[in-house]
């Protein structure tokens, strides 16, 4: 989705998002932080759901590509007394020095990112994550279950819509693609359509 979409739906976002906020993301999110400490970047950031499952002493950059978006998230970040470096950029551009980060984490990111963006986005990833760091990212899958990928299917309209995402995203393809990253972990924590992915940058 581009930046001058979400400036269209970013004070809408949160209100749109908060039954599966309440009822299914607040409680996977601590997954994706969990043992991981340093300098974390969070991509795809957005309105800063993240910034309440940050580690403690962990120095946190949140990017994301629409102001709009970035500017929720810096009330968030008030509201809460985080400290968090909230930059504007493009998770397959940034302006980051090679191995700048201790691990990169990312949720639903990629389920936004066109599949023409997925290995531009992961090569970035990997560029500034330092060797033996991590990238997590949390992920919308179809499920296998013939019933719930009917119903997945009927909400994709709604879900491209409103959030700019896809159920049908390759982004572990594109993993495997990608020099310098080694997929480690890949697990379901939600039903079989959200799955975390640990991969570790060599």
């Amino acid at each position: 989705m581009s930046a001058a979409r979400y400036r269209l739906i970013a004070r809408f976002y949160d209100l749109l998002d908060l039954p599966f906020e309440l009822f299914r993301y607040r409680r996977l999110r601590p997954a994706v932080f969990e043992g991981l400490s340093g300098r974390l970047l969070d991509a795809g950031a957005g309105t800063g759901r993240n910034i309440s499952f940050y580690p403690e002493g962990a120095e946190v950059t949140g990017i994301d590509i629409s102001p709009a978006m970035l500017e929720r998230a810096k009330r968030r970040q008030e509201r809460l007394g985080r400290k968090v470096d909230l930059a504007l950029m493009d998770v397959c551009a940034t302006a980051f020095d090679d191995d700048s980060f201790d691990a990169a984490v990312a949720t639903f990111l990629f389920c936004v990112l066109d599949e023409a963006d997925q290995t531009p986005a992961l090569v970035e990833l990997a560029r500034i994550t330092r060797p033996g760091g991590e990238l997590r990212l949390m992920e919308y899958t179809l499920s296998a279950d013939p019933f719930a990928r009917f119903v997945m299917r009927l909400w994709a309209p709604w879900v491209r819509l409103a959030f700019g995402a896809g159920f049908e995203r390759r982004t572990e393809e594109h993993v495997v693609r990608v020099t310098g990253l080694e997929l480690i972990e890949r697990r379901f924590v939600f039903r079989d359509i959200i799955k975390l992915l640990v991969i570790r940058v060599t």
